[in-house]
């Protein structure tokens, strides 16, 4: 019974974890590295897909399960387990996804055959993700399914995003039985639409995240009034509003709010503005926000629906579908709100409206999530006077407006709560997705209140039955861009490589006569290659 840590150890993206019982490999999530975490490590799998069983996704965002398409194109042919809302959201999010892929690789390879560099391909392809989409099994919250043999587990509402989830699973080998409980992403607590995360009592190994876990979120008595007084002091001086979002959770949220933002009329200026949602990706997931949500919504958004009116719809909003039409809004002279993509300001649309809006002091960027280290947003935050847009240096005059608190992420305070809710304590905590430094403070806060506890290196092997270390995990070193530009067949030779690395560590303990064996085919397996 063993669990390993191919994702998400020490960074704050590309979750992945690996539960081995029974002779069955279960996938827990299979995100895509990004931001900073793009520079560390590269989106190769670390393991051959082919030996994986099983995988279950705790909720849709990409650093979640934007590997998805790459398992699948690698040789993976079993289920995705997630929960109903997951796999409606994945329905858009991992096409789109492949479409970034493939446009990306494009855009590298016209820039590459100029300089007589060999062509590279896309991490996948959207046929990928469509191949992707018919192994997805739906399920609802607290809904248990046996898995396989001696593995059995359920969702449960993680609060993060509609249809994010934590997984209870409870694994027997050899007549133990431990419970293992998987955080995902751990929601904030008062979020518009979205219950609270549920507490869970019970648990021999906790794997938690911990994004937040070294601050806590500033909470403002009312987003909707905190937002209204920038847009009336943006308006006022003729200037527009850009909103770097997600497209899958934050977007809808800001058209919540908005909308109770026009329904109360707080903007006295100029009530009937107008905003523009610019996201495709955001138009869509809009439209599954707006479908059947029964057993997902809280009891205000409940009560809303209930009572006839609309979540996410009100006078003067505008989705924006094509390119064209995105171009088109920097020529509307009247002030207004643009909400975009991507939330972090490294891709999409929303780096066509900074290009026109960061230089005007009459106009505001506001940041409503996080943003990780060396991003534009994160960059913009910190002061930066000049920034590069789309290839042209821009000189940063507009005002920079951070809500805080607006997190979709559990903060210090709510993920210590979360873990002392188990009683007992479990016998181990793995702390994961967080900053490497973010981590490590948080495992030692952990060990403090008394709970052993620590975070993980990339590739770590655990034995959940006694309990300990089994292979030490490794610290990944910064990628050049000669480790970036490599294919994607040359990044799954080097996953083989590893792949070998972890089975020699594991038959340490075997007998000299077949580490001889084994010694023996591998260096016939090389020599034969040579040959």
């Amino acid at each position: 019974m063993k669990l390993y840590f191919y994702g998400a150890a020490r960074a704050v993206t590309g979750s992945c974890y690996c539960l081995e019982i029974n002779g069955k490999r279960i996938l827990i999530d299979c995100g895509l590295k990004q931001g900073q975490d793009d520079n560390v490590t590269g989106n190769e799998l670390p393991f051959y897909a082919r030996d994986i069983d099983y995988v279950i996704v705790t909720h849709a965002h990409i650093d979640h399960s934007g590997r998805l398409p790459l398992l699948v194109k690698n040789g993976y042919s079993g289920q995705i387990f997630a929960t109903r809302l997951t796999a409606k959201l994945l329905g858009i999010m991992l096409p789109d996804s492949a479409y970034i892929q493939e446009r990306d690789a494009e855009w590298d390879n016209q820039k590459s055959k100029r300089a007589g560099r060999p062509q590279v391909e896309p991490l996948y392809t959207i046929q990928n993700a469509d191949e992707t989409l018919k192994r997805l099994k739906a399920a609802e919250y607290n809904q248990e399914i046996l898995l396989c043999e001696g593995v059995r587990f359920r969702f449960s509402d993680a609060g993060h995003l509609l249809g994010s989830a934590c997984i209870e699973l409870w694994a027997t080998e050899n007549g133990v039985t431990k419970k293992i409980v998987f955080t995902g992403d751990l929601g904030n607590i008062d979020q518009p639409i979205i219950r609270n995360p549920e507490l869970i009592r019970e648990a021999d190994y906790l794997v938690t995240e911990s994004t937040y876990g070294d601050r806590s979120h500033e909470m403002p008595e009312d987003y909707t009034k905190l937002l209204a007084e920038v847009f009336e002091r943006v308006f006022s001086r003729g200037g527009n509003v850009i909103i770097p979002a997600f497209a899958v959770g934050r977007a809808q949220e800001l058209l919540y709010f908005i909308r109770e933002m026009k329904s109360r009329k707080m903007v006295k200026s100029f009530p009937d503005f107008h905003v523009y949602l610019d996201s495709p990706l955001a138009r869509a997931a809009t439209r599954i926000f707006s479908g059947d949500l029964l057993g997902y919504l809280d009891a205000d958004a409940l009560d809303l629906i209930n009572g006839g009116d609309e979540m996410f719809i009100f006078p003067g909003l505008e989705l924006i579908e094509s390119g064209e039409d995105s171009k088109m809004l920097n020529e509307i002279k009247t002030p207004k709100v643009i909400i975009s993509a991507s939330g972090m300001c490294d891709a999409g649309r929303i780096r066509h409206h900074l290009k026109h809006n960061l230089w005007r002091p009459e106009s505001a960027v506001v940041f409503v999530g996080y943003q990780a280290g060396e991003s534009l947003g994160r960059r913009l935050l910190d002061g930066a006077k000049r920034v590069k847009v789309l290839g042209e240096e821009i000189a940063v005059n507009a005002e920079i407006v951070k809500i805080e608190g607006m997190s979709s992420h559990a903060d210090r305070e709510h993920l210590l709560s979360f873990a002392e809710n188990f009683a007992p304590m479990p016998g181990h905590v793995f702390v994961t997705h967080g900053d490497r430094e973010v981590t490590e403070l948080f495992a030692t806060e952990l060990r403090s209140r008394g709970f052993a506890a620590h975070a993980p290196e990339l590739m770590e092997v655990y034995d959940l039955a006694a309990n300990r270390v089994l292979v030490e995990g490794e610290q990944v070193k910064k990628r050049t861009a000669e480790d970036r530009a490599v294919s994607p067949a040359y990044a799954e030779l080097q996953g083989a490589a590893r792949y070998l690395q972890e089975t020699i560590a594991k038959s340490k303990g075997m007998s000299n006569r077949e580490l001889r064996r084994l010694a023996e085919q591998i260096k016939k397996a090389v020599d034969k290659w040579k040959s």
